[in-house]
């Protein structure tokens, strides 16, 4: 009977992290390779520069892995998350800078304040709205957006088609209620240094 609760055990653990592979790409950038305008190259590229960064955060501090985040496109960093003490996001920007490959980083990391979990529900729920926004407006393609929320500020990082995807994408991020600022930081696929044929 044992063997069979661990067996059991054993076979979810595979198949929930097949999802959690299919669900973020290959490389684990949250961008789909499929629907990814740069080129398999720059991909591979992006997701080692951002798993050596992570790493190296987590080799300085391993309270990194759960408070920053870090996302790269096209060679360009982006930070987000909360940290205690203002001269560690400097050293965090830093770390980030000595990332071989980067060509800029973009670090919208703040500082830890007492845990508020109505402001903390508060941003989820916007996180959601837009997320649902993003999946039922045709002209975007969802898949290719991360979204974070602090204090009801919305961050958006990810590759717009067209320069009017990228203006829809922030319009939708306005008309959610009780967002008090936008900050995007969406490449186009023009801008990319090597785009798919």
């Amino acid at each position: 009977m044992k063997n069979k609760i661990i067996l059991i055990g054993l076979i979810f653990l595979f198949f929930t992290g097949c999802i959690g592979i299919s669900s973020k790409g290959v490389f684990g950038t949250g961008v789909s390779i499929a629907f990814d305008p740069r080129s398999l190259g720059t991909q591979i590229d992006d997701s080692v520069m951002q798993k050596n960064l992570a790493a190296r955060l987590a080799l300085r501090e391993k309270s990194y892995i759960l408070s920053v985040n870090t996302k790269v496109l096209d060679g360009r960093v982006f930070l987000t998350g909360k940290i205690d003490d203002p001269e560690e996001k400097l050293q965090i920007t830093k770390l980030a800078w000595e990332t071989k490959g980067v060509r800029s980083v973009k670090n919208d990391i703040k500082l830890k304040e007492d845990f508020n979990f109505k402001q903390s529900a508060k941003d989820l729920l916007i996180t959601s709205q837009l997320r649902t926004a993003f999946i039922f407006n045709k002209k975007i393609k969802a898949i290719n957006y991360q979204i974070d929320t602090y204090k009801k500020r919305i961050f958006i990082y990810g590759i717009s088609l067209t320069a009017e995807e990228r203006k829809e994408v922030i319009n939708e991020a306005k008309e959610i209620l009780d967002v008090k600022d936008v900050i995007a930081s969406i490449v186009l696929v023009e801008d990319l240094r090597i785009q798919k044929n």
